[in-house]
């Protein structure tokens, strides 16, 4: 979930330049901005703004992509779409449907996957607070693996899969503490980070977990971090991942599955996407002959590009003189966090082919939320834009519409996915009466309030 620094003003890629790299989309001088085969117009038509959009198309062709690069090298992984980036039954299911599995880091992540018809067999459940609740779950359900992130989830595990008379397909996740150059808020392999074992105490916990009731250890995880571009990180942490499988080798045990985890980015601004095939390449090099079954973990990758976020400009504001002014959208923090949060840089396409071609300028793009952090760029180089015009905020499909909320009282936006010339809604937009119909206020409140709705 990283990103490059802002950049400089004066140095945003052109509209030219954001869709010479994002193959779905394209310009046309009536319809505007196509993705795939559909006007975006006529959806924002059709349902209004903020809207989500996904390209199935988008999603299928990065899923071959990722497959064929492993597949050229041998020695083929299985792929286990990290629900966290998108968890949308309907990408699920696309996602299933080229093969993948899917890697958990939550109950709930857990049967949502089962639910879009992801096998059991094809997943692995991840994540450092696992509860006794979740466990017996991956454990009824008969997951593929369990990736285990500490000595103490050990304990508790084996204590609950007795429990259950069953028995846990166990990983352990390790902690190499290699650097992976990403945003501070995303790196998960470095000593202070929460995640995994701390390598240093890997061969005697894998030794331990072997000898534990209910734990049959099969193999080892990694994660190293999120939006990773350049591929020696990766080999550092994957020669270090050998290293260990060698040294339980050596005390006659059985290593026989590597997780290799995810991470690998993609191209918000005009940075190097992370390419399958180097991925791919480095894990043959570092990892290929162990003779070992090979997984990988990937979200972004996948999902990124392939999701747009629909928005109008509300009003154009004046800034003091001689600073840009504010282009207000009725898209906000609540609905994309992005950019709030890490800081995160999104390319932004006019809808109308005539706004795209008016001459640019620098403008600061805002959302309407009551926070001085809603704001999607500031002195971003923009085509000229009035009150009205509607906008795509790009790469929006992994970590967008999965971390919306509701705050400011503001409704989820509506959610589409396109494939070829034909779209449809996945998700309704939410009916504002819906963000208090589950409130329930006590008999002891005081009755003589104004009844909730009176006089509007």
């Amino acid at each position: 979930m990283a990103d490059t620094p802002l950049p400089c003003p004066g140095q945003d890629p052109s509209v030219a330049d954001l869709l010479a790299v994002r193959p779905a989309l394209s310009m046309h001088a009536m319809d505007g901005l196509v993705l795939e085969d559909v006007p975006l117009n006529a959806i924002a038509d059709a349902l209004g703004t903020p809207t989500w959009v996904m390209s199935a198309g988008t999603l299928r062709a990065r899923y071959r992509r990722l497959a064929n690069a492993f597949a050229a090298t041998g020695h083929p992984v299985s792929i286990h779409f990290a629900v966290k980036a998108n968890d949308h039954l309907a990408v699920l299911r696309v996602l299933a449907a080229q093969g993948a599995g899917a890697d958990v880091v939550s109950g709930g992540e857990l049967r949502r996957a089962m639910a879009a018809g992801i096998p059991a067999g094809r997943i692995v459940f991840s994540g450092v607070g696992k509860t006794v609740d979740e466990m017996r779950l991956a454990l009824r359900a008969g997951i593929l693996q369990i990736n285990v992130e500490s000595a103490e989830e050990l304990e508790l595990l084996s204590a609950t899969a007795q429990a259950e008379g069953l028995e846990a397909a166990v990983a352990l996740r390790i902690n190499p503490d290699v650097d992976a150059g990403t945003h501070a808020k995303i790196t998960t392999g470095l000593a202070n980070n929460k995640f995994g074992i701390p390598y240093n105490r890997a061969v005697e916990l894998y030794a331990h977990a072997a000898a534990l009731p209910g734990i049959r250890p099969v193999g080892l995880a990694m994660h190293i971090g999120s939006q990773i571009v350049r591929m020696q990180p990766y080999r550092t942490a994957y020669a270090r991942l050998a290293a260990l499988v060698h040294a339980i080798r050596a005390r006659g045990l059985v290593v026989d599955a590597l997780d290799c985890g995810g991470g690998l980015g993609i191209s918000y601004r005009d940075e190097s996407e992370g390419a399958p095939e180097a991925l791919a390449a480095a894990i043959h090099a570092e990892l290929g002959g162990l003779g070992t079954r090979l997984a990988i973990e990937p979200g972004r990758w996948l999902a990124g590009p392939a999701g747009v976020l629909l928005s109008t400009v509300i009003l154009r504001k004046r800034g003091y003189d001689g600073m840009p002014p504010f282009l207000v959208l009725d898209a906000a923090m609540n609905d994309l966090m992005r950019p709030s949060l890490y800081d995160a840089w999104h390319g932004i396409l006019p809808l109308s082919a005539r706004d795209a071609n008016a001459p640019a300028e620098a403008v600061h793009v805002v959302g309407p939320v009551c926070e001085s952090g809603d704001t999607f760029g500031n002195d971003r180089t923009l085509p000229h834009m009035e009150a009205g015009a509607r906008v795509a905020l790009l790469d929006c499909g992994a970590y967008g519409m999965v971390m919306s909320s509701t705050y400011n009282d503001r409704p989820l936006a509506a959610q589409v996915m396109v494939d070829g010339n034909r779209w449809a809604v996945i998700r309704p937009r939410q009916p504002v009466e819906e963000l208090w119909a589950a409130d329930h206020v006590p008999q002891w409140v005081d009755q003589t309030l104004t009844p909730a709705g009176g006089g509007l």
